[in-house]
């Protein structure tokens, strides 16, 4: 077929028309980008060509993805000798009965106790990895899990997965796999589930929550004395109204607690008074209104993690309402000496977590601040040590002067 017969039926001009030959535009399209064909000896030359479009079966033995001496092994061997009977509790699906298997719990903690030591806090990340690493395929065996799963897991068992992490930790310190020498330290803020019509003054969350407490009288008494009609609603719909009412009250009551603290946070807001009123969410009571990272202001959380720089372990996690990394790097500090029983040695931090009585006590406790000092103007060196500067301060400028000061901060961005 000539070229003006292809282009007449839409094959090389890229219409949507059926070519009237099938498959002629898909061999056409491939020859045009396999290139010319140059002729040897009045021939054509045979060649093997990558040809991505096929479907192919490849054999796998998921025992071999993995080597003998991976570190995942070691993971899943800890698991495997754990009592994790309590993970199991709630389950209900039993052999025999009817219902969809449930996930093995020791492969959810598995999971999660390998991401952690390599970094991975997202259960969206983990869902990803377990369809493209090796290691979390190895992990999996074949069973398929998503990020629903996992996320609703480690909600479910908050407090029993932070305290089998502190004991993993603990033995990994102990087998010299971790050690919190060196830990850095950064914070993400992550998006709340609440909008900004949800945050009201406290006479706005008053007057909601006296509304409230009327519709759940209302509705008790709609149940001990039912009005008359022509369909009269069933019990489950009865029930639901009483707990959406009761879950509203809950909410608003909540808000209305959290506003003792937002009122002595704005009482002096960045060294000045603030006559603006504060605002609670009642969707959402303990998030707070953040400059998020592309500049905007919405109501988030501020998530912290700190990593030992060796083996990238996470050996700890916090999350706070507060907009600022400010007064941050203690509390973090205490919570993985705590979870270790080992004194963190350096701490790296970024400019946001700078305050000099910070890196005061941090000195005092035994601890060497890597943080880059903050300035003014750029006319002014930030490591030159200033008057009135403490002893801890100057030797904190001083070091962060120095190139090895500087090329021990390199790790963190590597790291965290």
């Amino acid at each position: 077929m000539k070229k003006s017969s292809l282009d007449r039926h839409g094959i090389l001009a890229g219409m949507n028309k059926q070519p009237i030959l099938p498959g002629l535009e898909t061999a056409a399209v491939t020859a045009a980008a396999q290139g010319p064909q140059e002729p040897v000896g009045g021939g054509v030359l045979r060649l093997h060509r990558p040809d991505r479009a096929q479907t192919r079966l490849v054999a796998c033995v998921v025992e071999d993805l993995v080597p003998a001496d991976h570190q995942v092994r070691v993971i899943w061997s800890l698991t495997q000798r754990l009592d994790l009977a309590a993970f199991a509790a709630g389950l209900k699906v039993c052999e025999g009965e009817a219902g969809r298997s449930a996930t093995d719990p020791r492969l959810l903690v598995a999971l999660w106790l390998w991401a952690a030591t390599q970094g991975v806090g997202s259960a969206r990340e983990v869902a990803r990895l377990c369809a493209s690493h090796d290691a979390y395929k190895w992990l999996c065996g074949g069973v398929a899990v998503n990020y629903h799963t996992l996320s609703d897991f480690r909600v479910a068992h908050e407090r029993a997965l932070d305290e089998l992490l502190t004991q993993v930790v603990a033995l990994l310190l102990a087998a010299g796999l971790v050690t919190v020498h060196r830990v850095a330290q950064d914070g993400t803020r992550v998006r709340a589930s609440a909008g900004k019509d949800s945050f009201h003054r406290r006479p706005t969350l008053e007057r909601a929550l006296e509304a409230a407490r009327q519709q759940v009288e209302h509705l008790k008494a709609q149940r001990e004395a039912p009005a008359v009609a022509a369909e009269p609603p069933s019990k489950r719909q009865e029930a639901a109204r009483a707990r959406a009412a009761r879950q509203r009250e809950e909410r608003v009551a909540a808000a209305l607690g959290q506003m003792p603290e937002l009122e002595a946070a704005k009482a002096r807001h960045n060294g000045k008074a603030s006559g603006a009123s504060p605002r609670a969410s009642t969707t959402d009571p303990e998030a707070r209104v953040m400059k998020m990272p592309d500049g905007g202001f919405r109501p988030a959380y501020n998530v912290q993690l700190a990593c030992d720089t060796s083996s990238r372990a996470i050996v700890g996690v916090d999350v706070t309402n507060s907009g600022s990394d400010k007064a941050q790097s203690a509390p973090m500090r205490e919570q993985v000496e705590r979870r270790t029983g080992q004194t963190v040695a350096e701490h790296l931090l970024d400019g946001g977590y700078v305050r000099l009585e910070d890196i005061e006590r941090a000195t005092a406790a035994g601890t060497t601040v890597y943080a880059p000092p903050q300035t003014s103007s750029p006319e002014i060196n930030p490591c030159l040590v200033r008057p009135g500067d403490s002893p801890a301060v100057a030797a904190w400028r001083e070091r962060m002067g120095l190139a090895e000061g500087q090329r021990i901060y390199l790790e963190r961005a590597s790291t965290c």
